[in-house]
């Protein structure tokens, strides 16, 4: 059996990912205690058209719950296969969700504003945070990328299959925080500075063949790939079966959207779940 736990902050996108779960096949049910996860299990008849069952387990449960989380899922029986997804946005983007929406924060009270409570859902949702399979931060998708990521990424993925997301970034924006390897391809040729190919982005041809011609991107490249490669395996003895690898440059638009692609292309031919996302490239996706 499947069991997909769905976690992360309250406006992150659980109730998004949740319906798309519904929608692919699985059983899905929301707000579940903790503490009922092995019953729940045991107890659930799940259709043999179904692929499994995903339920959500967030800061609505109670203290003891989640401080307990770990040795909750330790009940489960080990024939079961779990994963847990934990999404996250930034605060300063959730608490712009909740202003827009005016819904109410489940920690608010008379004592507790919006801020403390995104603050206080992280720490008590730590633990689950910790043991994490797949961590994705919405704070710049939108819903349909967020779709598109869920069902590519989780849905159709293989049972044991390693999925690999291949992110390009600029770092004035920002390091993506949910990667699992962040490389700094600022010290490789900047096509920003030839004239002919700086309007360009990282896709190009001309852009492309401008950095195939490099001896020192060729040497990036080459020393990436030998990392990943020499620890997948490791990963996948680990049961770490989702991988993000991060590569930046300044604006996110030449480097590492050309170096994204190229490493991506690289390991579909050793990985059937390999996808490319260009966060900081609007003209590359």
């Amino acid at each position: 059996m499947k069991l997909l736990i769905i976690s992360g902050r309250s406006g992150a996108g659980k109730n998004t990912v949740l319906r798309i779960i519904e929608d692919e096949g699985f059983t899905c049910i929301d707000n579940v205690p903790a503490s009922m996860l092995k019953d729940l299990i045991n107890k659930t008849k799940v259709r043999k058209s179904d692929k499994g069952i995903a339920v959500c387990i967030d800061s609505r449960n109670n203290s003891s719950n989640l401080e307990n989380f770990q040795a909750h899922l330790l009940d489960i029986d080990a024939s079961v296969d779990t994963e847990i997804i934990f999404l996250d946005a930034s605060s300063e983007v959730l608490i712009k969700r909740y202003s827009e929406t005016r819904r109410k924060h489940p920690l608010t009270s008379d004592e507790i504003d919006l801020r403390q409570a995104i603050d206080l859902e992280s720490i008590r949702l730590a633990e689950i945070s910790d043991v994490a399979n797949l961590r994705i931060e919405t704070s710049d998708l939108t819903p349909s990328e967020l779709t598109s990521l869920i069902r590519t990424r989780v849905v159709s993925r293989k049972h044991s299959a390693i999925s690999m997301l291949f992110c390009s970034f600029g770092f004035r924006n920002g390091i993506p925080v949910d990667a699992d390897y962040v490389f700094d391809l600022r010290c490789l040729p900047n096509p920003f500075y030839e004239e002919n190919i700086k309007n360009l982005s990282g896709k190009a041809p001309e852009v492309r063949a401008f950095l195939d011609s490099k001896p020192l991107v060729k040497e990036m490249f080459t020393d990436i790939v030998r990392l990943l490669e020499n620890w997948l395996p490791h990963f996948d003895k680990a049961r770490r079966h989702y991988i993000t690898v991060a590569v930046g440059c300044t604006g996110g638009r030449h480097r590492s959207v050309y170096m994204a692609e190229r490493l991506a292309k690289h390991f579909q031919m050793k990985y059937d779940h390999v996808i490319v996302r260009h966060r900081d490239s609007a003209d590359a996706t």
